[in-house]
């Protein structure tokens, strides 16, 4: 369904306008038009987020850092894959839940419920002495992660006023940054001395103090707008396509020929199903809000699928370590938070459509000049630099349209809308990321479902150029094709 401010419901900018001004000048020491999320009316919700998404962020990268050996100690190599899809899958059904439940009774219940969730399945992780009871922690911690982060936008939405909003979205990529960066080192040294199982069963009891910080200003939100029941049809259709995109997984990493019967199924469920659960008119680019979620999907998708191959390239065509190659990617972690910083100038906001066109035209530059470093001749380092670029374009991009999602949606359906986005961004990731592989394997990649060790091997054997140009510069054609939907953001005739 869409959910665009529908022409014809002039009370809606009033009653907007009215909770803005009411909100800034909830600090009355501070007049309305100087007020920060720093301001006392908003630190606690701001270092609140800051916090929560921190907190997250640090568990993404000492997972990914812990995963190897909690496998091998599990005896679960082969099951590996399952243990990042299966977050992925349940965080997809438990994003739209929480947009219908943040609707309809306020963004505290389901935001407590997905932390509750969350540090649950840290527990069950933790605690695993098989690696079926590993993955089912980290569908747990999935549903929790979903629930979150849709209710986290909503409380942005309702509890600070528009033209702060920005700065407060900003906050969300900035908080990534350190732990990103510290995430894995603490995560390796808590492994090797103490024990993998630490780094889950010592994070939960680290979100419960930005939750009782935030606690009085949650409580003083107002309800969701919608006084009745839940959308069951939503609901199934978030259920449907969390089962397809698990179907579909499962066959990419099972390459056997009965393999094609769930992944058949799961096209079955996915298609039909996103086609109803996002705005009516996303995947052909409808002006407005149906744009900006399609972009959300697209400007994620492209920028990992280019990533997900980038240091592999570095290892096996130009012999870098590991180590190295990886950090050819950090860069673009800072320009990221950097770009998210930039798009909440105030000064900017009248040309956001613009900036972030400007930004999809990055992320396709950066793709494309990272492919260069497969000429002989070219420095290694190209990368690094390109990877710079394309964090901040996607810094500009991706918060752009989080502001914008919220600017075109009443709050009542703020929830929803909020769920949209999210569930674009995953699957942009799922699909474009599977296309990446496609096209490498095509190219004479070898097995993109292979660990990173054996595709290194297979790949550095012999050496697969093409196929590594293959991926990026159709990565960067997709970029181009989200440049193009920037243009369709803003609302008006189709």
């Amino acid at each position: 369904m869409n959910r665009e401010v529908p022409a014809g419901r002039p009370d809606d900018g009033a009653d907007a306008r009215a909770q803005d001004r009411a909100r800034d000048g909830a600090d009355a020491e501070i007049p309305a038009s100087e007020a920060t999320v720093f301001s006392r009316a908003y630190r606690a919700l701001t270092l609140g987020i800051i916090s929560v998404v921190s907190l997250i962020a640090f568990e993404a990268s000492a997972v990914t850092t812990v995963m190897p050996v909690a496998a091998e100690r599990l005896d679960g190599v082969e099951q590996y894959a399952f243990a990042f899809s299966g977050y992925f899958t349940a965080s997809l059904f438990a994003m739209t839940l929480s947009g219908e439940w943040c609707d309809r009774r306020g963004p505290l219940a389901p935001l407590f419920a997905g932390v509750a969730a969350f540090g649950a399945g840290l527990v069950v992780a933790g605690s695993a002495t098989q690696m079926w009871m590993f993955i089912v922690g980290r569908g747990v911690q999935g549903i929790g992660g979903g629930l979150v982060i849709v209710s986290l936008y909503v409380v942005v939405g309702r509890a600070f006023p528009r033209r702060l909003q920005p700065a407060v979205l900003a906050s969300f990529s900035a908080a990534w940054v350190l732990p990103v960066i510290v995430g894995p080192v603490v995560a390796g040294t808590i492994a090797e001395h103490v024990g993998w199982r630490w780094v889950f069963l010592g994070m939960p009891v680290l979100v419960l103090l930005p939750l009782m910080v935030m606690l009085p200003a949650l409580r003083e939100l107002p309800p969701g707008g919608h006084s009745a029941a839940m959308d069951r049809r939503r609901i199934l259709l978030a259920l449907a396509v969390a089962a397809g995109a698990g179907l579909l997984q499962f066959a990419v990493q099972d390459l056997r020929w009965l393999s094609l019967l769930p992944g058949v199924a799961g096209a079955a469920l996915l298609v039909p199903c996103v086609l109803r659960l996002l705005p009516a008119g996303t995947f052909r680019a409808a002006r407005g809000l149906p744009s900006v979620v399609l972009l959300r999907g697209l400007a994620a998708g492209t920028f990992l699928g280019a990533e997900s191959f980038v240091p592999l390239m570095l290892v096996t065509e130009r012999g870098l370590s590991p180590t190295m190659a990886g950090l050819s990617l950090t860069g673009g972690g800072l320009t990221w938070a950097l770009g998210s910083y930039a798009q909440s100038r105030p000064r900017l906001d009248a040309h956001r459509e613009r900036l972030m066109g400007l930004g999809m035209l990055m992320i396709a530059l950066s793709i494309a000049l990272a492919a260069t470093a497969l000429i002989d001749g070219v420095p290694a380092w190209i990368v690094a630099a390109s990877w710079v670029i394309g964090g901040f374009g996607m810094g500009v991009t991706i918060s752009g349209g989080s502001v914008l999602l919220l600017k075109l949606s009443r709050p009542e359906d703020s929830g929803s809308n909020a769920a949209s986005l999210q569930v674009s961004d995953a699957l942009g990731n799922i699909s474009l990321v599977g296309a990446s592989g496609v096209l490498f394997v095509a190219f004479g990649g070898g097995s993109a479902t292979a660990g990173t060790h054996d595709a290194a091997d297979a790949a550095g054997s012999s050496g697969h150029p093409a196929a590594f140009a293959a991926v990026l510069l159709g990565m960067a054609a997709m970029a181009l094709v989200g440049a193009f939907v920037t243009t369709r953001l803003r609302p008006g005739k189709a």
